[in-house]
């Protein structure tokens, strides 16, 4: 398969984009890019290093003297110039994502819309930024506040959305002032080496955006955070990985932002329209095959409904058409890898083992690609293994419960806490659930709850700081203070 790559590709397959100019990557060597359906190489990108990563953030610190002082009309219309250039190259911009990362090619195409639209939300905010001025409560002087870029960011993504989460940062870091280097995951580059020549043609100065390739994470990073001129790091993966770049940071007192891992719950309760929860579900779980930080994980359901939600999920699952994503008419493309396969596969086993039962029986895949087939369980002892795990595929376990107290303890038995989803007939049952669940956001009768205009991240060990919303903006703002009186 041939990919269209950005116009301001650099002819040397080893070049980086750094400042104004393609560098040559101090490594020499290349990353090679698998297409998850088929096995097949479809492009090659930069392999940075340690010193690659240095020279990248000199251009930032560069350019930091002036975008941090730009016009708040400026960086806006950037933002806004950046929404209306993705939105004309969607298609391909689609197709790229499907390439790198398996997913459907409407999953794609829905993907770059979300992208987009962090862009033209923050536009917008750029513009209504508010500082503060009051008096202070003893009438002696004035409290007066303003609002200033953190600094040079260090902006981490992982694989499993490869447009999306370099957009969710991207978008309010550039509105703020800062500058940032970019490490996409070394699975999906593209999306994010596309991104970043949109950026260049709406207008975004030199050295304010640079994206390092590189199979180097840890060396790449490590170097980015060992240098005092880093003053941020935003980070979406798993949560070992997390803490490891929070102890980091920890020397530098560098501010942190981390989506972390899920353990999703989602709550069939016994009033619930069984249509809405079935389509719900559908979508909570198989989204990016599963293969998502907010998918359903565990699945609790009263049992006076279970037996026909069950019948009904199972007949939803078993219609599903996996396949090249690419293909029409394709629901479900495959895993990112081979390991990530039989990670899930091997789960599946040993949920089996325990005593759980598939009812979705088995189905032919095709002969290449990472691709594992939808499964519901039923009959999961409440203390298998599968129900502790981030399964990352589209497994979906099924517990039954009685009482909506012992829901609501299940729900809350994890050290995870970043989504839960609920169920019901009744808003207000519904709402004082949602009031109880330990979780950072909750779906009410829906099974996508991301929006950039809302805060998203978790409790507990599924991370720190928010991300969209207002609360995104001020991850990337500090706060001045000024005593004075007139």
């Amino acid at each position: 398969m041939t990919l269209s790559l950005p116009e301001t590709e650099p002819r040397a397959a080893t070049a980086l984009r750094i400042g104004d100019t393609w560098r040559e990557a101090s490594s020499r060597q290349v990353l090679t890019v698998v297409d998850p359906a088929t096995e097949g190489v479809i492009g090659t990108v930069a392999d940075a290093t340690p010193s690659d990563a240095l020279l990248a953030l000199d251009a930032g610190a560069e350019a930091a003297r002036t975008w941090a002082h730009s016009s708040p009309r400026m960086r806006s219309e950037v933002l806004r110039r950046t929404y209306e250039l993705m939105i004309a190259d969607k298609e391909r911009l689609s197709r790229l994502i499907t390439a790198e990362n398996g997913k459907s090619i409407a999953e794609a195409r829905a993907e770059v819309d979300y992208s987009a639209e962090f862009f033209r939300w923050y536009s917008a905010q750029v513009l209504g930024a508010d500082g503060e001025l009051r008096t202070a409560p003893a009438g002696n002087n004035r409290i007066l506040v303003s609002q200033h870029p953190i600094g040079p960011a260090v902006l981490v993504t992982p694989w499993n959305f490869p447009s999306a989460m370099a957009a969710r940062k991207l978008a309010p870091a550039i509105g703020a002032g800062c500058t940032a280097v970019l490490k996409p995951a070394p699975e999906t580059p593209l999306s994010a080496v596309a991104l970043a020549a949109i950026l260049e043609r709406a207008g975004l100065p030199p050295g304010v955006v640079t994206v390092l390739t590189t199979s180097d994470a840890p060396g790449v990073v490590g170097a980015l955070l060992a240098d005092p001129r880093v003053r941020k790091l935003s980070f979406t993966g798993s949560t070992a990985t997390g803490q490891a770049l929070l102890r980091a940071a920890a020397d530098g007192v560098i501010s942190c932002s981390m989506e972390l891992g899920g353990n999703a719950p989602f709550l069939v309760l016994a009033s619930a329209d069984l249509d809405v929860a079935v389509a719900s579900a559908m979508a909570a779980k198989l989204r990016n095959a599963g293969q998502s930080c907010t998918a359903a994980n565990r699945f609790y359901v009263h049992e006076s409904v279970a037996e026909e939600f069950t019948a009904r999920f199972s007949r939803a699952l078993s219609s599903v058409t996996v396949g090249n994503g690419l293909d029409p008419g394709v629901d479900l493309g495959p895993l990112i890898s081979g390991t990530a396969r039989d990670k899930v596969t091997a789960l599946v086993e040993r949920a089996l083992a325990q005593g759980a039962r598939t009812t979705t029986g088995h189905r032919s895949l095709p002969d290449r690609g990472f691709f594992c087939s939808p499964t519901l369980l039923t009959g999961v002892p409440p203390d298998a293994e599968i129900l502790r795990t981030e399964v990352f595929g589209p497994v979906a376990p099924v517990v039954t419960f009685s009482d909506t107290d012992d829901a609501v303890r299940l729900a809350n038995d994890t050290d995870m806490g970043l989504v839960a989803f609920v169920h019901s007939g009744d808003l207000a049952e519904a709402l004082a659930i949602a009031d109880r669940l330990e979780s950072g956001m909750v779906g009410i009768n829906r099974g996508v709850v991301s929006d950039p205009a809302a805060p998203f991240g978790g409790w507990k060990h599924s991370g720190l700081g928010r991300e969209g919303g207002l609360h995104g903006s001020a991850e990337y703002l500090e706060p001045k203070y000024i005593a004075t009186a007139w």
